[in-house]
């Protein structure tokens, strides 16, 4: 059955993708009224496309046969006492003889080699023919599973399983290491998905999940990461090439006067790049040059300083992006660790504690969720930032991340650090005093609050990016158009519009309040928000 509108995907196993297998050679098989083997080597050609193959098939069999090798009627040997292999020309009796239907003869011995062979070279096997380079033959997966090794046959049944799925434009495998899990995707609209091994991963690219960036940002990013552009950088903005030999060489010391390695040993100023004999006390001593000051003053050398300037501030922008990149995802991955630590652990020592079943500590499952969610958000923020060119939208975004970054904070902070004022020091200690179960539901209230308050912060400031920031353009054009129109009615009128009151917390209930900052509404008692900590005055 298809699944519901909301379902995107479907994960499936190996025995998922193997029974689909089945039945696609069954209908084939009883459709064209062949063996289950032949049928399967019909929708391998035809990339398991079962329309394709009953349309060729029913148009020219003849033809099909031809092109994918099935050979109509296979030739009886087995009334011939001694046969000679076509390989290793030694003499066998017909039982220690076979063909792939063909007039070709080849011992078990060498059929055995020749399928290893085969199968050590990968998915091609699939496709193996005689081994007579004249004959087309193909190699049935029958006489693998006869003469093949146990290895070679395991490998083979894994080449026709992948195919199956890659052959399949709406089904991946899960980019995971060590996953034999695929998905089926069931959208029009790329979509992040996750694997049953927890591994969410972007159906269009198969990177790993990375809203609410796009592919080709994320696939520039990956590669600027792993490419020697920067290490250039780096040399560009921290070194200068030898004027002899114009090897780069890097100033670890105060002083200007500078020796390249043997062989070159030659001596310069780091300043001018001069010779060291033209320096002295008369060009401004070992930490200074005149030189080079004159020099600089007279645009000598703006040409290479400011380039060099250029790719150190590049360097330091790309440096900025990238660290606070890789900060969220090493953050990200010490959350997975404590959302494992929580579903081993902590859930069962709280049970014990306080009496309440896990079913109802599922608050600290989702908290850690989201916080894993909201680290992956943000660490691909920074890719989106570092992209990003419009100033105006550049301002704005940095602000909604700064908020996102905050928000997040909180959320974690209590994840991590409140929860354990709840939980033994200590695995064996069970003798200290614990906060009280009403304590206890007070932190549930302002955990489960941080995790809804935050995940709705997040989906909104995904949709915002993806979106490109539209509001920011929309609301810089209002102004614009509005400046003049104001301008105009001020001047007509000349006076000034009574504002009207604006609405504030008094229009809630008498038993709320709701907070300015994270919009949570609060009991009237509470002096700080619940869920966010901010002052209420």
């Amino acid at each position: 059955a298809l699944p519901s509108v909301q379902q995107r995907y479907i994960v499936l196993t190996e025995k998922d993708i193997s029974e689909r297998q089945e039945e696609d050679i069954s209908e084939v098989s009883a459709l064209l009224m062949i063996p289950r083997e032949e049928a399967s080597v019909l929708l391998h050609h035809y990339k398991w496309d079962i329309s394709k193959v009953s349309d060729e098939w029913f148009s020219d069999e003849d033809k099909v046969r031809g092109i994918v090798g099935l050979l109509m009627n296979g030739t009886d040997f087995h009334n011939l006492r001694k046969l000679t292999c076509g390989i290793c020309f030694e003499g066998y009796s017909s039982d220690m003889m076979s063909s792939a239907g063909c007039a070709h003869l080849y011992c078990h011995e060498c059929w055995e080699g020749y399928i290893s062979a085969a199968v050590s070279q990968g998915p091609g096997c699939l496709s193996l023919r005689c081994p007579d380079p004249s004959c087309s033959a193909i190699v049935l997966q029958g006489m693998i599973n006869k003469l093949g090794k146990h290895e070679d046959k395991e490998k083979y049944a894994r080449f026709a399983l992948r195919a199956y799925v890659e052959s399949r434009k709406k089904t991946k495998w899960c980019p995971a290491p060590d996953c034999t899990c695929a998905v089926e995707f069931v959208s029009d609209v790329n979509y992040d998905v996750s694997c049953n091994c927890t591994f969410r991963f972007c159906w269009n690219c198969t990177e790993e999940a990375h809203r609410p960036v796009n592919c080709d940002t994320v696939s520039k990013w990956i590669l600027k990461n792993s490419a020697e552009s920067e290490n250039m950088n780096w040399i560009l903005a921290n070194s200068k090439p030898c004027p002899k030999c114009q090897r780069p060489i890097e100033k670890n010391q105060g002083c200007m006067h500078m020796t390249c390695t043997p062989p070159c040993k030659f001596e310069f100023c780091w300043l001018c790049l001069g010779s060291w004999i033209e320096h002295g006390e008369r060009t401004g001593g070992f930490y200074a040059c005149n030189r080079y000051e004159s020099a600089k003053k007279e645009g000598v050398y703006d040409e290479a300083e400011a380039r060099r300037e250029r790719a150190k501030h590049s360097l330091e922008r790309y440096m900025h992006y990238y660290e606070r990149w890789a900060s969220n995802q090493t953050s990200r991955q010490k959350a997975i660790a404590d959302l494992q630590k929580a579903e081993k652990e902590q859930l069962a020592k709280l049970t014990e504690i306080y009496g309440i079943p896990e079913t109802q500590l599922k608050f600290i499952i989702e908290a850690w969720s989201q916080i894993i969610e909201c680290r992956r958000v943000l660490q691909w923020t920074y890719a989106y930032g570092y992209y990003l060119e419009d100033k105006v939208k550049s301002g704005f975004f940095e602000y909604l991340q700064g908020e996102a970054e905050s928000g997040l904070e909180r959320l974690h902070q209590c994840a991590e650090k409140d929860l354990l004022a709840f939980l033994p020091f200590s695995k064996h200690d069970t003798t200290e005093d614990h906060p009280s179960p009403a304590e206890f539901g007070e932190f549930r209230v302002k955990l489960a609050g941080l995790t809804s308050i935050t995940r709705n912060y997040f989906e909104n400031l995904v949709r915002a990016l993806e979106d490109g920031l539209e509001d920011v353009q929309c609301a810089g054009e209002a102004a614009t158009s509005s400046k003049a129109t104001n301008s105009k009615k001020a001047g007509a009128k000349g006076k000034v519009a009574k504002k009207q009151p604006s609405r504030s917390s008094s229009d809630h209930s008498d038993d709320t309040w709701p907070c300015e900052r994270c919009t949570f509404l609060n009991p009237s008692s509470a002096d700080a928000c619940t869920a966010c900590d901010k002052q209420r005055y």
